[in-house]
C-alpha cells in the first residue's frame, strides 16, 4: 500500500493520519478499538461513556436504500455505551497503556454539570488525550442529554465550562445537526472553553414505514421512533454546516473534526477541503470493516503525490473561498449539453425527464431512436446528463445570454 506521510497537528495532540473511529457502535470496546488500532486508524473515539447505562431495543438498525444499490443511508436507534462505566474507563487507560503513540479521544455525556464535570475528572485520569462533549445524541431517552441539549447554547456552555472546570484536556463540542444554523451552539461551545468542534452527528429521521404493518422500520414490538440517519446520503449537511462554521467570522477559526457519510477516500478529502482537520468513521467500517482504513490512506496518500502536496495540512480548508452566496454566481452563460452518440444507448431516459422536468428542450426520433436538443427551449441545467444511464451527456458548448462573443475559456466548468 503506497503511503504519504498523512500526520496532523490538531488541538496540540500529534495524530499519525487523520482517519478515527467516531464515537458509535464501531469502538464499543476495548477489543474494538484495539483491532483498528493494529489496522491503521489514527486514533478512536471512544463510544460515548456517561454515568446513564442504558437498555437498547432491538433490532436498532435499519437502512435505506435505491433500487438495487447497496444502502445510502442508515438509521441508528443506539444510545450511549451499554457497558458499566468503570468498565468502560478500564477500557480507556488500557488502551492508551498499550498504544500510547494512537490518540484516544474519551466522548462524555452527563445529564447535569457535575456529571460533566465529573465525567471530564475521571477520562482525564483514566489516561486519554482528549474529551469530546457529546451534545448531539438524537435518540437519548432522557431529554437532559443528546440533541436536546445540542440545541440549547446556553446550556452547551454550561457543560463546556464544566468539563474544562474538571480537566486541562483539549476539548472538542460534538454538534447536532438538528438545528437552523450550527453556529449558534457552536459558538457557546468555544465561550464555554471548547477548544474545537466535532460535526455533525446523526440526522432525526424515520427512514421508511411498512406497507402492510404500517410501523416505522426499524419494528420495536409494534412501535418505532425518530432516531438518528447517518451514511453517504448525509455527506452533503455535514459538508453545508462544515461551511457554515468555516464562514461565520466567529467560528472560522475553531478547528474542526469532520464526520457524516465518509466512505471513500474522495469523502475523506471533500471534508478537509471543507475545513476539517481530522476524520471519524462509522458506516464505511460497518459495510467494509475496519481494513477500510488501508483505502482511505492509500487514496488521500497517491492524491497528494498527484498533486505534489507534502503536507496534509496544505489541503485544510482549500475550497471553502470557492462556495459563494446565490447571488454572487456568475449567471451571464448557458452551457449546452453535448451528446456522445457513440455511446448513447437510445433509452430515452433524458427525453422523458426534460420533457416531464425540465424545459421540453429534446427532440425525440421515435423511429431511429435519437435526440436532438432544441437550444431555443434549453436552459443549460443539465437534468439530462443527471439521469442518463451510460454518462454520455457532457458538458458542450458555451453561450453567452448578451448574445455578444466572450472568451468562453475564462470559464471554468
Amino acid at each position: 500500500m503506497f503511503k504519504k506521510d498523512l500526520s496532523i497537528n490538531f488541538l496540540g495532540v500529534h495524530f499519525e493520519n487523520p482517519f478515527l473511529l467516531s464515537s458509535s457502535p464501531v469502538g464499543n470496546c476495548y477489543e474494538m478499538c484495539a483491532k483498528s488500532l493494529d489496522v491503521g486508524w489514527g486514533g478512536v473515539v471512544f463510544k460515548t461513556i456517561g454515568f446513564f447505562q442504558p437498555s437498547e431495543v432491538s433490532p436498532r438498525f435499519t437502512e435505506l436504500r435505491k433500487e438495487n444499490t447497496p444502502f445510502i443511508g442508515f438509521k441508528n436507534m443506539e444510545q450511549i455505551a451499554e457497558h458499566p462505566l468503570e468498565e468502560n474507563l478500564k477500557a480507556l487507560r488500557d488502551l492508551k497503556n498499550n498504544y500510547p503513540n494512537k490518540v484516544i479521544i474519551a466522548s462524555i455525556m452527563g445529564a447535569n454539570e457535575k456529571e460533566w464535570e465529573d465525567l471530564a475528572k475521571l477520562v482525564t485520569e483514566a489516561g486519554a488525550d482528549m474529551i469530546e462533549c457529546n451534545f448531539s445524541c438524537p435518540q437519548m431517552t432522557s431529554h437532559e442529554m443528546g440533541s436536546d441539549v445540542g440545541q440549547n447554547p446556553a446550556l452547551v456552555k454550561k457543560y463546556c465550562q464544566a468539563v474544562k472546570r474538571g480537566s486541562s484536556l483539549p476539548v472538542l463540542a460534538k454538534m447536532t445537526p438538528n438545528i437552523g444554523h450550527m453556529t449558534e451552539p457552536a459558538l457557546a461551545a468555544l465561550e464555554g472553553g471548547a477548544d474545537g468542534i466535532a460535526a455533525i452527528n446523526t440526522v432525526k429521521s424515520i427512514t421508511d414505514i411498512d406497507l402492510d404493518k404500517l410501523i416505522g422500520l426499524p419494528i420495536v414490538n409494534g412501535k418505532s421512533s425518530v432516531s438518528g440517519y447517518s451514511g453517504k446520503a448525509v455527506k452533503p449537511i455535514a459538508l453545508r454546516f462544515l461551511h457554515e462554521l468555516k464562514t461565520n467570522s466567529k467560528t472560522k477559526n475553531a478547528p474542526i473534526s469532520g464526520m457524516g457519510g465518509i466512505e471513500t477516500w474522495e469523502d475523506a478529502l471533500e471534508f478537509i477541503l471543507m475545513g476539517a482537520s481530522t476524520l471519524q468513521v462509522t458506516t464505511a467500517i460497518m459495510q467494509y470493516g475496519y481494513r477500510i482504513v488501508e483505502d482511505l490512506i492509500s487514496g488521500l496518500s497517491y492524491y497528494m503525490e498527484e498533486k505534489n502536496i507534502d503536507k496534509l495540512e496544505d489541503l485544510v480548508g482549500k475550497a471553502i473561498d470557492n462556495i459563494i452566496p446565490a447571488e454572487d454566481l456568475d449567471r451571464s452563460y448557458i452551457v449546452y449539453p453535448k451528446f456522445d452518440s457513440d455511446h448513447c444507448v437510445h433509452c430515452g431516459r433524458c427525453y422523458i425527464s426534460c420533457y416531464d422536468g425540465g424545459h421540453q428542450a429534446l427532440l425525440w426520433d421515435q423511429e431511429n431512436r435519437k435526440i436532438s436538443l432544441d437550444k431555443e427551449r434549453c436552459v443549460g441545467c443539465h437534468l439530462c446528463a443527471t439521469v442518463c444511464p451510460t454518462q454520455c451527456i457532457s458538458k458542450g458548448e458555451i453561450v453567452f445570454k448578451d448574445g455578444k462573443n466572450h472568451d468562453s475559456n475564462k470559464i471554468i466548468l
